[in-house]
């Protein structure tokens, strides 16, 4: 599912769940559909419904009746489906001519809207805007969306309390060493994709333990090391290729390597590193998924953990040479200089990855950048070319513009 905004909802809409059929609550501005809970309410879903469609901080907080505990908080949170707007602002939504820029509304909300519409000044018109525009940027600040938790890619980059975020969520310590817990922790492959695509930030941007032993440095790889390992026999290949071939021939066999990889890394991404819904549930599945791209989504900002490690790209790469030769059998050098081709191309897609997440780039640049960081901060179902959105249109995975509450001003 693409990521989206949590929506908006009417007071009037929100107030009208208050059946065990579908019964809302809210606590501030946050609305919760608790109707899957109701069975499960220790102390019966009736006692929910008599709060349907009203806040309840504080009988989640009376310590006559009961205190809740924060295990309670949590359940809540579990079933978060968006945040409420008063009826004045509802008004100067349905009058505006763009009604949708102001906030984030699910579809019908706008009718309900209609009919509760009431009559002023302009005055007041005026006075309802200025509130508008106050909830606008409050709403700006509060949109998050569902798959990832964060709202903009300035999240990505927020420390996360490690204590509190594992005891909120029981799912990873990020002070103890990752793949051992990964392995042993009996996540469901349902649960464990929640947690892994909702990034966290280790302290002062540092690399969690992974193996918390010897191997621990295998796992670690500066950005260039790829272009120190990887140019010089990129370069030998090339070479032989010239000794063989026209110049022209040989930049052709080299060009096309390079378009196959823009495929190729298309194709790994989708197909490989985010085969998330179709690997097995299991916990050799789940351990694999987080040590080849799992643990990139979990720690996005980690500097040591954003290109591939000699050693694995070397197992990916293997297929490729047999496939390159394979296919160019009529001709060794042929074979040598696609495949060259392509592990430029491999080169200049882990520099800029790397890049993407930690450089200040020229504008074209800037553009790439956005598109990757909202892979990572709303929609991992998508956007899966990081050099370039070419095979996005192509197969129809292109992002689309987060859509932004924008504020209006007072007339």
């Amino acid at each position: 599912m693409p990521g989206r905004t949590l929506p908006t909802l009417p007071t009037a809409d929100v107030a009208s769940h208050n059946t065990s059929a579908s019964c809302y609550v809210t606590v501030g501005t946050k609305v919760y559909d608790i109707t899957p809970f109701l069975d499960d309410h220790p102390g019966g879903g009736e006692l929910i419904v008599e709060y349907g469609g009203k806040d309840v901080t504080d009988i989640m907080q009376d310590e006559v009746s009961h205190t809740h505990s924060e295990s309670a908080w949590e359940i809540l949170d579990d079933h978060l489906i968006g945040f409420v707007a008063g009826e004045k602002v509802i008004d100067a939504v349905v009058k505006s001519d763009d009604p949708f820029a102001i906030v984030p509304l699910e579809p019908g909300s706008t009718e309900k809207g209609m009919m509760e519409l009431e009559s002023g000044g302009a005055g007041e018109e005026v006075r309802k805007r200025e509130e508008v525009s106050k909830f606008g940027e409050e709403q700006a600040e509060k949109a998050v969306y569902e798959n990832t938790g964060l709202s903009s890619a300035e999240d990505l980059d927020k420390e996360t309390d490690t204590r509190e975020d594992y005891k909120k969520h029981k799912f990873l310590d990020l002070d103890r060493p990752l793949l051992m817990q990964v392995f042993n922790g009996g996540f469901s492959k349902q649960f464990y994709l929640e947690q892994v695509h909702r990034p966290r930030h280790y302290k002062g941007g540092a690399s969690a333990p992974l193996f918390g032993n010897f191997l621990e440095p295998l796992s670690k790889t500066a950005w260039y090391v790829v272009p120190t390992v990887w140019l010089p026999p990129v370069a030998y290949g090339t070479y032989l290729g010239f000794t063989h071939f026209t110049p022209l021939q040989t930049i052709s066999y080299w060009m096309l390597g390079l378009c196959l990889w823009t495929l190729v890394e298309y194709g790994l991404h989708r197909c490989l590193f985010h085969v998330d819904h179709y690997m097995p549930d299991n916990r050799f599945a789940i351990t694999a998924h987080f040590l080849l791209h799992g643990i990139h989504h979990y720690l996005p900002m980690d500097r040591l953990r954003l290109v591939m490690p000699p050693t694995l790209f070397v197992a990916l790469a293997l297929p490729f040479w047999k496939l390159a030769h394979t296919v160019f059998a009529y001709d060794w050098y042929a074979a040598v200089t696609v495949f060259c081709g392509g592990i430029f191309g491999y080169i200049v897609y882990d520099c800029t990855h790397y890049f993407l997440h930690h450089k200040n780039l020229p504008s074209y640049y800037r553009e790439i950048k956005k598109y990757h960081l909202q892979h990572h901060f709303a929609d991992y179902e998508n956007g899966f070319g990081v050099t370039s959105r070419f095979w996005d249109r192509i197969f129809g995975t292109e992002l689309a513009p987060p859509p932004m509450p924008k504020v209006m001003k007072a007339v």
